[in-house]
């Protein structure tokens, strides 16, 4: 049997911690940053953690 090759879209977008969380970056931070407030921006260039729910369909696209 071959390996699992890993998707590479999930490769650029997903890292995973330590701890086996995967870490994510927020959307809506791409364009049309003018008429969104200094707050909201700065928020959203924060990084955050995949939902539980979510977890074994990444994990399985970075073939861990």
């Amino acid at each position: 049997m071959p390996k699992m090759k890993t998707k590479s879209g999930a490769k650029k977008r997903f890292s995973l911690t330590a701890t086996g969380k995967i870490k994510r970056k927020k959307a809506y931070k791409s364009h049309i940053l003018t008429k969104k407030a200094k707050k909201r921006k700065r928020n959203l260039a924060k990084t955050t953690f995949v939902h539980k729910s979510d977890e074994r369909n990444i994990k399985s696209m970075l073939s861990i």
